[in-house]
């Protein structure tokens, strides 16, 4: 690149993965970066040289050091860096409108990448991911090795990142149930390129539809089923209660009768953290469809193991905060966020699955296993920092604009409410939660006849019906907050 002024970068760490990718750096010319130092905390005054570059001390005089090398962009490398080193330089960068760009590890890299296509601006996601979970890899591949899997909303963001991570485990078959029809062929043209010699069938279906499960059931043989499929989007979910009816409880009411009647394995369900001192239909929904598996697993001659998974929000997700803030910051802004003070865990998906799988393989049945989510996150913060990573200012370059909380928006998300307790498990990350349960026959009753009424869309008896089974139910900026008063 003669005669183009290339951009001066330094890259943090100074390790056997940094040397590598510095390495790579230095080798391709037409990269538009020069690679003038390794930026490290513990330093060595006797290596004050790698590749021939200096190595820079990240200490009190960082920012002078910045200034003096002229570092017009630094390059962190993924998985080289715990997650708080990651965030404190980052901060340090930013105040000095210093570029930032990531590159994974050269083992992420597959066969045909060169370090031009692996380097990128530095997302919001890659500083809010938590340093790596350690899963029992070994554990998981028995459990799937061989076997015929279902995964419904298998087509959606947790659904085909459980898929994506079955497919590593050398199962029989797995059959991706969604009704998302686009979502779904997107899949499958997805995995046919990226896993060839994965065993995978695709299966457009409805969760509401009894004797279409029934028919699934009986042509595949299952031996075990990851239930996703849910209405997830609390302000749709409160305009529609009756569909959160047909779904997320009549739909799961439906897989675990034919779980049963099919004397599957195992049934591990995805809940929500918005199931626990519930305030809007979604998160009702989700609790009755949590009573259900559990009060069903208490039943005599149960052969099945029912498993309920429950966290908070996924980094990158269908209807993720994030992406929307992406845009509005491409578009010039506004940013809005509902709330200055609201807050909300998250987790990436990956993380989230492979806890899911992890659970699976630690569940006797009947438990509700909760993740430790971390620290939540200040939604604002986020904004401030996605506006701030873009290059720009917020409140001068972008302005952040407070809307109000939606229809059944909480402030705070839980994991556990007032009346249940958290036992460990050997896993550090996995806990389960102590809930009371409830007598299968009459839950079954009283779901019979919300499912009724939702059928006629009679939303407001649908929501005072839902509140009956779930006491702990309150509205919270909602139109059904009246019924609370009755």
């Amino acid at each position: 690149m003669k005669g183009i002024l290339k951009k001066r970068v330094a890259i943090v760490g100074a390790n056997d993965q940094t040397i590598s990718i510095g390495r790579a750096l230095t080798q391709e010319s037409s990269l538009p970066y020069k690679l003038v130092g390794f930026l490290t905390e513990k330093f060595d005054s006797k290596r004050y040289k790698l590749l021939g570059k200096p190595v820079i001390p990240i200490n009190d005089n960082f920012t002078e050091m910045l200034i003096k090398y002229d570092i017009q962009g630094v390059l962190l490398v993924s998985e080289a860096l715990e997650v708080k080193d990651k965030n404190r330089i980052v901060e340090v960068c930013l105040d000095n409108n210093i570029e930032i760009l990531n590159v994974p590890i050269l083992e992420k890299w597959n066969q045909k990448s060169d370090i031009h296509s692996q380097i990128k601006p530095i997302q919001i996601e890659d500083l809010l991911e938590r340093d790596p979970i350690a899963i029992e890899t070994d554990t998981i591949s028995k459990d799937l090795i061989g076997k015929t899997i279902l995964v419904t909303g298998g087509a959606g963001s947790i659904g085909s990142e459980i898929v994506r991570q079955i497919a590593n485990f050398n199962p029989k078959l797995v059959v991706i149930l969604d009704q998302a029809e686009s979502a779904l062929h997107e899949l499958e043209l997805y995995l046919n390129v990226t896993y060839p010699e994965f065993n995978f069938i695709t299966e457009l279906a409805n969760i509401s539809n009894m004797y279409r499960l029934e028919l699934l059931f009986k042509k595949y043989k299952f031996n075990m089923v990851y239930h996703a499929a849910a209405y997830k989007h609390v302000p749709l979910i409160e305009r529609n209660p009756h569909e959160a009816i047909y779904v997320n409880i009549l739909g799961t009411a439906n897989l675990a009768v034919q779980a049963v009647s099919n004397d599957i394995e195992r049934f591990v369900m995805i809940s929500t953290d918005k199931a626990v001192n519930p305030t809007n239909v979604m998160g009702a929904s989700k609790r009755v469809a949590e009573m259900y598996v559990q009060s069903l697993q208490k039943k005599k001659d149960i052969k099945t193991r029912f498993i309920t998974t429950r966290f908070g929000n996924v980094l990158g997700s269908n209807g993720s905060v994030i992406p929307h803030f992406r845009r509005q910051i491409a578009a010039g802004g506004p940013v809005t966020v509902t709330h200055k003070d609201i807050i909300r865990y998250f987790m990436t998906i990956p993380e989230a699955c492979q806890l899911v799988l992890q659970a699976g393989t630690i569940g006797a049945g009947g438990e509700i296993f909760v993740f430790d989510m971390g620290q939540p996150i200040r939604i604002y913060d986020m904004a401030e920092r996605m506006i701030r990573l873009s290059g720009l200012e917020p409140h001068e370059d972008i302005k952040i604009k407070i809307t109000g909380l939606r229809p059944g928006e909480k402030l705070y998300e839980e994991l556990l409410n007032d009346t249940s307790t958290s036992l460990p498990t050997h896993h550090p990350k996995i806990m389960i939660s102590e809930v009371p349960t409830v007598d299968f026959d009459d839950l079954n009753i009283k779901i019979k006849k919300i499912v009724k009424v939702a059928t006629r869309y009679k939303d407001k008896e649908v929501v005072m019906l839902l509140k009956e089974l779930v006491p702990e139910y309150k509205s919270e900026n909602s139109e059904f907050e009246a019924l609370d008063n009755k």
